[in-house]
């Protein structure tokens, strides 16, 4: 699902909100989750999963086209773990 999806999805569930509402619901909720992350935090929805970040360590890396060896410094990478309901959802026989 890509973001207009989302909207449209939105905006049929609720018919009384006018599209540029909508759109800024969506907007606060992933600047929202956005800033949380960026701060080291984590945001859980309950059912659903949990966003959280994870260091990575500096490495030695390679250049692809030269082959030639880079340093590659340390950086967060965001993460995401599904809820058991979520599991249960995409696992179901």
């Amino acid at each position: 699902m890509i973001r207009s999806e989302l909207l449209l999805a939105l905006a049929k569930e609720n018919p009384d909100l006018r599209a540029d509402e909508i759109e800024r619901v969506v907007d606060v909720f992933f600047d929202e989750v956005g800033k949380r992350l960026a701060e080291g935090g984590r945001v859980e929805l309950r059912g659903f999963g949990a966003f959280s970040t994870r260091a990575r360590d500096p490495r030695r890396g390679r250049n692809p086209r030269t082959g030639e060896s880079v340093e590659v410094p340390g950086k967060s990478v965001p993460y995401f773990k599904p809820g058991k309901e979520m599991h249960s959802r995409l696992n179901t026989a």
